[in-house]
């Protein structure tokens, strides 16, 4: 695979479905006002055992697939949802398809709950969290042959975190049809090892990872940064604060800085919102660099409100922040898909 080819194929012929594969879970989401760093003693962290006193609890919706799709389906596209849930799932499915996702293709599990994510932010915006997989532990039970039969040849494939015996097999299922997948390991990064890691992203169109989990990616696989830009497409790399980072085997490299003027209050599913917003503009047509403005501004709405799915904006105020982010010039182009 060389250069920018899948992206190019992307860029030149948004034609296709967008299938977005991961988790689906609800987010108990609790703040605590002090620093967790002042409670803990590096050298007796083998016997940790603490309790934070936290200022509130908010229940959300989310998982890193219907994050995504809700993110897609608010700038005008209409994602498919590929994971699993449990019965408790008719609510959130219900808001999701008010919002323009297609859930035709989750998998309903008959004994499980819908996987819960539970995690406290500091002032400082450090976690603590921890993950129950529920019904997320049948995501493996299902194929993407009879979707794509259903909504036509997919455009990507979104490999997001999920069970990992499913992450492997749509990455395979991918490879054998020929569907171009996108990497986004993300969480499981920290329980996954090499074989897997590297499985799960060789011959990706996208890789997409944050700094941090881009070190993890290269240490459990033993590849340089060099060698897994040889494996994919190119790669993209969020900064936080500082924005994202493109990058590919042929040399292209550069820096989007964040949307500007964010008052930041939470940042679960930030990281969501910027792939959704990312690939949004792509399946426009967009460069890279505008498809990477789309990705920060969509995040700023997200780490501007508690909960990954609480955000609304007019179009027209999306093309404003553009525009004040990133020039007129940035802010007109996105117009035109929006309109």
């Amino acid at each position: 695979m060389g250069g920018l080819r899948l992206t190019f194929r992307f860029v030149t012929a948004p034609t296709g479905s967008l299938l977005i594969a991961g988790s689906i879970a609800t987010d108990h989401l609790m703040t605590f006002g002090g620093k967790f760093a002042d409670s803990l003693v590096v050298e007796q962290l083998d016997k940790l055992s603490v309790s934070f006193l936290v200022d509130d609890l908010e229940i959300r919706r989310g998982g890193v697939a219907p994050n995504m799709c809700f993110g897609l389906a608010h700038l005008g596209l209409r994602p498919v949802l590929v994971g699993a849930a449990g019965g408790d799932f008719a609510d959130y499915r219900s808001w999701l398809e008010r919002h323009g996702v297609d859930c035709d293709s989750v998998h309903i599990s008959e004994t499980q709950h819908t996987a819960r994510f539970v995690c406290t932010t500091d002032s400082t915006m450090a976690q603590f969290a921890s993950f129950y997989p529920g019904a997320m532990s049948e995501a493996a039970q299902i194929e993407l042959a009879p979707i794509v039969a259903r909504v036509g040849e997919p455009t990507y494939v979104l490999v997001g975190a999920d069970d990992p015996d499913a992450m492997r097999r749509h990455t395979d299922e991918c490879r054998q049809r020929g569907y171009p997948f996108i990497a986004d390991c993300s969480q499981q990064l920290a329980f996954a090892e090499g074989d897997l890691i590297r499985d799960l992203i060789d011959g990706a169109a996208i890789l997409f990872s944050n700094e941090y989990e881009s070190h993890v990616i290269e240490k459990k696989t033993g590849w340089s940064a060099e060698e897994i830009l040889d494996r994919v497409g190119f790669q993209v790399t969020t900064l936080g604060k500082d924005g994202v980072r493109v990058t590919s085997k042929d040399g292209t490299s550069f820096e989007v800085p964040a949307a500007s003027d964010v008052a930041a209050i939470e940042p679960t599913g930030v990281g969501d919102a910027f792939r959704a917003g990312f690939l949004a503009a792509l399946s426009w047509g967009t460069s890279l660099e505008r498809a990477a403005q789309v990705g920060c501004v969509l995040a700023a709405y997200v780490v501007e409100t508690v909960g990954t799915q609480e955000y609304s904006f007019t179009h027209a105020e999306f093309v404003e922040r553009v525009r004040g982010s990133y020039g007129d010039a940035a802010a007109d182009e996105v117009a035109t898909h929006l309109a």
